[in-house]
């Protein structure tokens, strides 16, 4: 796919969709999305967007309210004042302070697979009400 020609696109506030989003380059959307969005490229949310669907892009950035999944194969920023209800999975995630956000993440920049690696050894509740001196006590 070449880049050549694939732009900076927009859409504003005024933009209503129902329907699947596909693009290729970079979009700004401000507008109300029913569907889905896919693309190779860079998706950024604004402050007014609404999006009632899943997402997947290269990079995509929040700043708007999703009822979705975002799947990002590099990275995922969500900006304060995001409003996010939907699982996410990325390479990398940023996420400023004053985010909503209700669901799950999977973030693994390196592409880890989960291995039945040793966890540390836990504490007992028995353990645990002894205090931090382990049942001893001490005298004045």
């Amino acid at each position: 796919m070449s880049t050549t020609g694939s732009g900076k696109n927009v859409l504003t506030s005024d933009v209503e969709i129902k329907g699947n989003l596909k693009f290729a380059g970079e979009l700004t959307f401000e507008g109300k999305l029913d569907g889905e969005i896919s693309s190779d490229g860079t998706l950024q949310l604004g402050d007014s967007a609404v999006v009632n669907g899943n997402i997947n892009a290269t990079s995509v950035i929040v700043r708007g309210k999703v009822n979705g999944n975002i799947i990002a194969k590099d990275k995922i920023e969500l900006k304060a004042k995001t409003e996010l209800f939907g699982d996410i999975r990325a390479s990398k995630l940023v996420m400023e302070e004053g985010v909503t956000f209700v669901g799950k993440t999977e973030v693994n920049p390196n592409k880890v697979a989960p291995t039945s690696s040793p966890r540390p050894p836990s504490m007992s509740a028995a353990d645990l009400s002894k205090g931090p001196e382990g049942g001893k006590v001490r005298s004045a």
